[in-house]
């Protein structure tokens, strides 16, 4: 795709692995709610066969009113870091981290009016 003056190319990104070197097209999709407003926004990449989408960067998931319900970072498809997690009046419902699309660590959690909640320890 060739730059115009008002569409930027679109970004690219390189992922160096031991063994491999994979250079993709980053793509943002955009699911929506019945009523139109944003659900899901997330970067992701397809495959190197050119097979299926997988998540890989920033995901942020909203609440049908517009705030944001989730937000973490896709590795490879697979969670991975501080995933952050709102209730619909924009308190912190959940935090913690992943690796490798596991829970990791100790998590938190809020009720809705702020109170913190027991957490929960996944180990390491």
């Amino acid at each position: 795709m060739r730059p115009t003056p008002d569409v930027p190319a679109r970004p690219r990104i390189r992922a160096n692995a031991p063994s491999t070197t994979i250079e993709a097209d980053l793509n943002i999709a955009e699911i929506p709610y019945e009523s139109g407003a944003i659900k899901f926004r997330y970067a992701r990449v397809m495959t190197p066969d050119k097979t299926r989408w997988i998540r890989h960067g920033l995901f942020v998931a909203y609440h049908e009113h517009g705030t944001v319900a989730s937000e973490g970072q896709y590795v490879d498809g697979k969670e991975d870091g501080l995933w952050r997690d709102l209730h619909p009046n924009g308190q912190p419902a959940a935090e913690g981290h992943y690796r490798g699309g596991q829970e990791v660590g100790v998590w938190r959690f809020w009720k809705p009016n702020g109170t913190e909640e027991p957490s929960t320890d996944y180990g390491e």
